[in-house]
């Protein structure tokens, strides 16, 4: 199949200006999330890969579930290509939402701007890029391989950042898709197989407003949640002493990652909310994980009631609310033809096997996991997620990882529908 490969190769290399043309086209629809108003770039993506004969269908999430989730809303598609009888169902999966640009910018956001051959704006990398080389892999597929049985699927969904639970998690569960085996945006020099789950939860601290000229008649919020941000940070430093067996993976880690309280600066704070984020090795057990943060930010009330003398009605009380629990991601049987294929054809793209790893990330893939469906991450993008700038300022994409993984992922697709 050596002459096929090369002929996938040269298909991607004559249409590398029109693939790096579709990337900034969707770039340049903003799908900040929050407030995740995405359904305008899911109605510009149908729109231009129509002009390659792709028909979306396009699955809209009820409008009330998407605003009770915290979105305005979610429009995800599936594009299906069958080839014929027998064979696997492959699905591909992006997603176009993504983090607000917030500061620092050199480069627009939304431009799409092209500079020392790299094009930069929030999601060039993650995963808009992966639009792009699921898309261009998959036609250059079509146009040299001619695949005569099977069907692959692009999955372009838009919850990621909230969890994908109305992303691939409504499609799956609303039954619009089985799929035998998935891809899913990554990056070019390694093939994700595990990754980290992660709880989040808000910690709402009750105390009682005063006048700060008279703070014996308060009870102060804030200095309830120093108590309890100091034992979090005593949890997270434990944590050191716990590894993962899975490469790639160190241990867990806590983030206090917003604080909301207070009405004015000569006001006794009457309510803190907190909102944390704890990243879960996949050896733990979520439930497990959970009980022991409740356990500790209620001792760690008490502990401060018993420090200020307050109790009964004067007592700070804390809830604690779930924001979002995305369990790990692990390997499962039947994911190996996937790791071949790419570590294969990466080796001969990229000159170097990119190895099987783990990653501390957490994506919306192990929601296809949680229905047995075996899969990896792999897509364009560089060696760390640092180099790409995701979730920074001038976040980017090296056009040559864009196209040398759209050459690995045409040849991999090559392998797996023969």
């Amino acid at each position: 199949m050596s002459s096929d490969y090369e002929q996938l190769d040269a298909w991607i290399d004559a249409h590398f200006d029109e693939q790096v043309r579709f990337l900034q086209e969707l770039v340049r629809v903003p799908t900040d999330t929050p407030p995740g108003n995405n359904a305008a770039h899911a109605e510009r993506t149908a729109e231009l890969i129509a002009a390659w004969g792709f028909e979306a269908e396009k699955h809209a999430v009820p409008e009330q579930q998407v605003r009770d989730y915290g979105m305005q809303s979610i429009t995800n598609l599936i594009v299906r290509r069958p080839y014929g009888p027998g064979g696997i169902t492959l699905a591909l999966n992006a997603h176009g939402d993504v983090v607000p640009p917030g500061e620092g910018w050199k480069h627009d956001p939304y431009g799409a701007e092209i500079e020392d051959g790299k094009l930069y704006g929030r999601a060039a990398a993650v995963s808009k890029s992966d639009f792009s080389t699921f898309s261009f892999a998959l036609r250059a597929l079509e146009a040299v391989a001619r695949p005569s049985k099977g069907s692959i699927e692009l999955h372009f969904t838009y919850d990621e950042e909230f969890g994908g639970l109305l992303g691939p998690g409504w499609l799956l569960s609303q039954g619009l898709t089985k799929p035998d085996l998935m891809i899913a945006a990554g990056f070019s020099y390694e093939v994700v197989t595990a990754h980290n789950g992660c709880l989040q939860l808000e910690v709402t601290i009750q105390g009682r407003m005063a006048h700060a000229a008279v703070p014996n008649t308060g009870v102060d919020a804030l200095q309830a949640a120093v108590f309890v941000m100091n034992a979090l940070y005593a949890e997270n430093s434990a944590y050191q002493a716990v590894s993962s067996k899975v490469k790639g993976i160190s241990h867990p880690y806590l983030n206090i990652g917003r604080i909301e309280g207070g009405t004015n600066t000569n006001v006794i704070p009457g309510k803190v909310v907190l909102k944390l984020d704890r990243r879960m090795i996949p050896e733990e057990n979520p439930a497990k994980v959970e009980a022991r943060l409740h356990k500790v930010i209620q001792d760690a009330t008490r502990h401060f009631n018993r420090w200020r003398g307050v109790k009964g009605a004067d007592a700070v009380t804390s809830d604690v609310r779930r924001i979002l629990l995305a369990r790990a991601m692990t390997p499962l049987p039947g994911n190996q033809p996937l790791v071949g294929a790419l570590q294969r054809h990466a080796q001969a793209v990229f000159g170097q096997i990119p190895p099987a790893v783990g990653t501390p990330l957490y994506t919306d893939v192990r929601l296809y996991g949680e229905h047995g469906i075996p899969g990896v991450i792999y897509g364009a993008g560089p060696r760390t997620v640092l180099e790409s700038h995701a979730k920074r300022s001038d976040e980017r994409i090296d056009l040559e990882d864009l196209r040398r993984a759209t050459k690995v992922l045409a040849r991999a697709l090559a392998d797996l529908m023969a």
